[in-house]
């Protein structure tokens, strides 16, 4: 007496066929997150390595784009920690996440009341060894270390933009670093 095959046992090629099927699909899917979360990220931060000249004056010059939200995100570092920088002309001081901060070796100073988007925070005065965007490096900035900023940007404030002469035209900002004399 035989016995009844199932309709895979009978064709074992369908099976492996079928499974080859759903491997290739799923790799597909993979492959499209991966390359649709590289677009995102460019649209976010179209400035990972901002366009950076020296004129023969000493003149050094970083040309940055608009993310999609019409901000400026460019990456650079703090004290040779790599960061992102969104640039923010409405905060006084470079604000650094704490998490950011301990990473660069920054030590917390006076604690004082700032007055954010988000309310009245803590934050502690630092100092920035060196902060480096592009080619352009601005050494001694004055900076806040704030507990309460959550992620891995950091406001570049008017505590390092005032070393900075910036134009806007369009959807690019070039910043100028002028030599010191």
């Amino acid at each position: 007496m035989s016995s009844p095959l199932s309709p895979n046992s009978r064709n074992p090629g369908k099976r492996i066929g079928q499974g080859m099927l759903i491997s290739s699909f799923i790799l597909g899917l993979a492959g499209l997150t991966f390359f649709f979360e590289g677009k995102l990220r460019q649209q976010s931060n179209p400035n990972r390595n901002p366009l950076s000249m020296e004129l023969l004056s000493g003149i050094r010059e970083v040309v940055l784009q608009q993310n999609r939200q019409g901000h400026y995100v460019a990456n650079g570092t703090i004290n040779d920690v790599a960061v992102t920088f969104l640039l923010d002309t409405g905060a006084t001081d470079v604000a650094i996440p704490e998490t950011i901060a301990t990473q660069a070796g920054l030590q917390r100073g006076t604690a004082s009341r700032a007055a954010t988007a988000n309310g009245v925070v803590t934050v502690y005065s630092t100092r920035v060894d060196e902060l480096t965007i592009g080619n352009i490096v601005l050494e001694g900035v004055n900076a806040s270390i704030t507990s309460s900023m959550v992620g891995n940007t950091i406001l570049l404030g008017m505590s390092a933009l005032k070393q900075i002469e910036f134009s806007q035209r369009g959807s690019e900002l070039t910043l100028r670093h002028f030599p010191e004399l």
